[in-house]
């Protein structure tokens, strides 16, 4: 079965032709083959329309080598990507993580004319794409779009497996935290009014920087987390050893099967790496559902997609931070895939960018402005 995620898909929906030169054609099926019956009534039908033009016609995303996406990075972008390299008001900063590494942040800023001089609130935004997938362009367009609540955006750009071990994209993200705030003058942000999220992995990374940040004494707005794993389930040997229903229930959707986990999984907590990671990180880094303490945790807002196998466990942390006294937002975006948020065809996903406008207003005391 055929399935889509960040970095590995194309946007040729609107194209006449469903077989772009790129893509590897592959014989046309009905739709009953592409997507199991318990699944397809409850996909949005745009979505199930793309899947059927595009997403199946080209070879399953788990039986790309890596080596192929990484020699090729455009041919394997996500709908949204885009190069914001010399767009308005958009800067690069380099940064250096704990281990000295350089890593490369990409800063937003607001329209002044809509926004005033600054400083702005800042939002630490970190992509998706299974810690192995993902860079400055994969989600530029949210980024753009999120600046529009008149908050300074930083897109973190950390290290990557298998080339980096994992949670070495932690510790990139804990330095660009604390970069951010220290160069407060310099990027003309508010270092009092912080926000935090992500996407999947992003949102992963995200939960987890809750926590540090609490532990740190950092005060921050909001985690505004996106369809996040909240388990260590890319070390999982089976699908069955997940303890939710819809990682079980949607182990064969077309947008993050099982088999598409496992490729990320490999690269990022292998089997037989997984004593050393164990050793080197908490628990929690691993796992964040399994953290300890659960007060004093800041606000969030949990999104999660319907027909998505991580949808239980995103909520099922968003629960226990409501036993832990935290102000918590659900929203289940219905009839939608793991990465609806990358396909600009999707009613759902104009009103995933609307309502993180919103929440970032609301959280940084904006509601009121632009």
């Amino acid at each position: 079965m055929a399935s889509l995620e960040s970095g590995i898909t194309v946007d040729e929906l609107s194209s006449s032709s469903d077989s772009p030169a790129e893509i590897a054609p592959q014989p046309a099926a009905p739709p009953d083959d592409l997507v199991e019956d318990h699944i397809r009534p409850r996909l949005d039908p745009d979505f199930l329309r793309y899947f059927v033009k595009v997403v199946a016609r080209q070879p399953p995303a788990h039986t790309i080598p890596l080596d192929d996406v990484r020699a090729n990075p455009d041919k394997y972008r996500s709908p949204i990507a885009v190069d914001t390299t010399h767009y308005e008001r958009v800067a690069d900063h380099l940064v250096s993580s704990q281990d000295g590494a350089s890593i490369t942040l990409r800063v937003y800023h607001p329209d002044p004319i809509k926004f005033g001089p600054g400083p702005y609130p800042v939002h630490m935004n970190h992509h998706g794409g299974g810690f192995v997938l993902g860079d400055l362009q994969s989600e530029a367009q949210l980024c753009l779009s999120m600046r529009e609540a008149g908050v300074a955006v930083v897109d973190v750009n950390y290290r990557h497996c298998p080339e980096t071990i994992w949670g070495k994209c932690i510790q990139d993200a804990w330095a660009a935290l604390n970069w951010v705030r220290d160069a407060s003058i310099k990027l003309n942000i508010n270092p009092t009014s912080v926000s935090i999220g992500g996407v999947s992995a992003g949102a992963h990374i995200s939960v987890v920087l809750q926590h540090m940040a609490r532990d740190a004494g950092i005060p921050l707005r909001l985690c505004l987390a996106s369809v996040p794993p909240a388990t260590d389930g890319l070390s999982y040997r089976y699908y069955t050893e997940s303890p939710f229903a819809s990682f079980h229930e949607f182990h064969r959707a077309p947008v993050l099967p099982w088999k598409r986990i496992q490729y990320f999984g490999k690269f990022s907590m292998p089997h037989d790496k997984m004593p050393e990671l164990r050793k080197l990180w908490p628990d929690w880094w691993l796992c964040p559902i399994r953290a300890t303490n659960w007060s004093g945790l800041c606000d969030t807002f949990i999104r999660t997609a319907e027909v998505d196998p991580l949808r239980d466990e995103g909520e099922a942390y968003g629960m226990k931070l409501v036993a832990g006294g935290a102000r918590v937002t659900f929203k289940r975006y219905l009839g939608c895939p793991h990465t609806f948020m990358y396909l600009p065809f999707m009613k759902q996903k104009d009103e995933y960018d609307r309502d993180a406008i919103e929440a970032l207003r609301i959280a940084h005391g904006l509601h009121d402005r632009g």
